[in-house]
């Protein structure tokens, strides 16, 4: 790149929590890594199994995650530790899961959008992990079978089946989101796949050796064809469709010209502020559909109309 990148800055708004984001029980470390400390938790009376259908939430009547007592596991299948919920241990069922893993459903994405902060957080690390768990059956150093490992924390490969006996871990794959700014305007864009006129923040993985300002800006170059500077943090978000760190940054450039990977995205354009503020607001002549509440572009167009009215 001809221009350096400068390092990230944070913002200094109040904090902004998005969807999956908002997980506040005590994930209990102690517990999943102690043998008989995780056998005492799953004999509680009190502990409890978070109901799922394959990788999907099973929802009560009040629109809330359905749990059942511990007891309702079946004996075959391994338990996920998601944590203690001030006394209460709460697991999930690791196994039944077949290895094809579809895509949720953008219906669930906008049911799971309405759920509290804390519940939200709850399956998405459930969601995560149980898809881990269906990939992860064989050792990526001997190709023997894995077995789960603290508490559905870690898997392990099976020294009594002529394994290795190498630990495997969880694994999120970072994912920077970003905007960039040039005279008052942002740049949003278009995938093939998303509904006519839906724009979104431009995204793509950050790349092995690459820091999160580097890859806001080689993707920013590659994806649209501009320079940037002044990458500045925003939030973060789990997104459990399967397993990503989606971190979401603005950045300014000095020059709006444009031109497309046509590969990635379809169309791009830059948006006014009173033109996001229409889409945003649902407004039926909006230049552009907005991203769903759900979405962490969402919050970063929040955030970004919010900066500009201070």
């Amino acid at each position: 790149m001809s221009d350096p990148v400068l390092p990230i800055m944070t913002s200094d708004l109040s904090a902004i929590i998005p969807t999956f984001a908002g997980g506040t029980m005590d994930r209990a470390d102690q517990v999943r890594v102690n043998p008989e400390r995780l056998k005492e938790a799953m004999m509680r009376p009190n502990a409890r199994l978070l109901k799922l259908d394959g990788l999907s939430p099973v929802f009560d009547a009040m629109g809330d995650l359905a749990w059942g007592p511990l007891y309702e596991a079946s004996p075959d299948n391994d338990l996920l530790l998601l944590g203690i919920d001030g006394d209460t241990p709460c697991f999930a069922e690791l196994n039944g899961v077949g290895s094809a893993m579809p895509h949720a459903d953008p219906r669930l994405w906008q049911s799971l959008g309405m759920l509290p902060p804390e519940q939200a957080a709850i399956y998405a690390t459930a969601r995560s992990l149980v898809d881990w768990h269906a990939r992860h059956r064989f050792c990526a150093n001997c190709g023997k079978p894995t077995e789960s490992r603290k508490g559905g924390w870690a898997r392990q490969c099976d020294k009594e089946k002529d394994g290795c006996g190498a630990e495997h871990f969880p694994r999120t794959d970072p994912v920077a989101i970003m905007l960039a700014e040039c005279e008052g305007k942002i740049l949003l864009g278009r995938q093939p796949r998303f509904p006519p006129k839906r724009f979104s923040a431009l995204a793509g993985f950050i790349e092995p050796g690459e820091s999160i300002e580097g890859g806001v800006a080689r993707e920013l170059w590659e994806e649209a064809g501009i320079r940037v500077r002044n990458v500045r943090y925003i939030a973060s978000q789990p997104w459990p469709f399967p397993s990503s760190l989606m971190m979401a940054c603005t950045s300014v450039t000095d020059d709006p010209t444009l031109t497309l990977d046509e590969e990635e995205i379809e169309e791009a354009a830059w948006f006014s502020l009173d033109e996001v503020k229409a889409a945003m607001n649902g407004d039926a002549d909006a230049p552009f559909i907005a991203p769903p509440p759900f979405a962490i572009a969402y919050n970063l167009l929040k955030n970004w109309m919010d900066e500009q009215e201070r």
